[in-house]
C-alpha cells in the first residue's frame, strides 16, 4: 500500500551547513529509507545535476540515489518542454541547467532563442547580460529558475540568480517567470513524482520565503526547521505560518514515535488530485 504521508525536503540548512550534517539529519534519512517512506530533496540550486547533487550527500554519509534529487533546472526544463516543445534557449548557467535542458529537447543557442533561461553562474560577464538583453528586446522570453538574490558560498555570498534577473528586468522592462521555489509548478511536479495528494504532501525547510510560502500555496502541510537562517521570533513577521516548528529534522528521527502520530493521515479533501479516475472512485466509494 502506498504510504499516507511523504516528504518534500530542502537540502541546505535542513540536511547540511556548508559542508557539514545537521545532527539528526542522517539518522532521519534513513529512518525514511528503511520505512519506505517517499521524499524527494529539493534544491533551488541550478548548477548541480540531480547526480551531482546526490554524490555530494553520499559523501556526506547519506546514502541516496539521483531519483531521490529535484532540481529547479528540472522543474524549469520540464516546464518549458511543455510549453514550447523542442525550443531553443540562450542559457546563463552551469552544468545542472544545461543539462537538464537537453534532456528535455532543447537546444541551446546564441541567436534567436525563443527563451533567454537564467540560473546560478559564477562565470557571468557584462558581454553576455549585454547579449541577453538583446534577445530579450528582440522577443526571446525570461525565465529564471529561482528567485535566490544570492548564493552562500564558502568564501562569502556572491549574487544569486534573482540578482541577475532583476538586472535583466529593469534593462528591458520585461518580468521574469521563474520556476524554483515557492513556484507552485515546481513543487507540484515534486509531489506528481512521488506520487502523492496534496494532503499527504509535507514539505520540510528552513525559509519561510521559499519553503513555508510554497507549501502554503499549494496547500501541503510544512516543517519549519531552525537549524538554517531563519528564528522563531521571525515568524511574527509573516501572515502565514508553519504547521510545525521544530529545532531540527533530528525529532523526526526518533523511531520510539510513529511520524504517523506526528503527521496523522488526513481526511481526503476535495482539493486532492487523484492520479487516475479508478484511484478517485475508490477514494470516494
Amino acid at each position: 500500500m502506498r504510504s499516507p504521508l511523504g516528504f518534500l525536503v530542502d537540502m541546505d540548512g535542513v540536511i547540511y551547513r556548508g559542508s557539514e550534517l545537521i545532527p539528526g539529519a542522517k539518522q532521519f534519512i534513513e529512518r525514511l529509507l528503511e520505512e519506505q517512506i517517499p521524499f524527494l530533496f529539493l534544491t533551488n540550486n541550478s548548477q548541480r545535476t540531480r547526480r551531482d547533487v546526490a554524490i555530494k550527500l553520499v559523501r556526506m554519509g547519506i546514502d541516496v540515489d539521483e531519483h531521490h534529487v529535484f532540481t529547479c533546472a528540472m522543474a524549469t526544463a520540464r516546464f518549458l518542454a511543455r510549453q514550447k516543445p523542442h525550443g531553443t534557449a540562450y542559457v546563463i548557467g552551469e552544468g545542472g541547467l544545461l543539462q537538464a535542458l537537453h534532456e528535455n529537447g532543447y537546444a541551446v543557442v546564441d541567436r534567436s532563442p525563443d527563451y533567454v533561461v537564467v540560473g546560478e553562474a559564477r562565470t557571468i560577464t557584462l558581454e553576455m547580460l549585454e547579449h541577453a538583453v538583446d534577445l530579450i528586446l528582440g522577443g526571446a522570453k525570461l525565465i529564471g529558475t529561482n528567485l535566490d538574490p544570492n548564493c552562500p558560498t564558502q568564501s562569502g555570498t556572491r549574487p544569486g540568480c534573482g540578482a541577475t534577473l532583476a538586472y535583466l528586468e529593469t534593462a528591458t522592462g520585461k518580468k521574469a517567470f521563474t520556476l524554483g521555489k515557492p513556484s507552485p509548478v515546481m513543487l507540484r511536479i515534486a509531489r506528481k513524482e512521488l506520487g502523492l495528494t496534496t494532503s499527504q504532501t509535507i514539505m520540510i525547510g528552513d525559509t519561510m520565503e521559499t519553503d513555508i510560502l510554497g507549501a502554503v500555496q499549494m496547500g501541503y502541510r510544512s516543517v519549519l526547521v531552525l537549524s538554517g537562517g531563519t528564528r522563531r521570533s521571525d515568524l511574527r513577521n509573516f501572515a502565514y505560518c508553519p504547521g510545525l516548528v521544530l529545532d531540527s529534522v533530528a525529532e523526526l528521527s526518533d523511531r520510539t514515535r510513529d511520524l504517523e502520530e506526528i503527521f496523522p493521515a488526513p481526511i481526503l479533501r476535495a482539493d486532492d488530485t487523484p492520479h487516475d479516475l479508478q484511484e478517485w472512485i475508490a477514494a470516494h466509494a
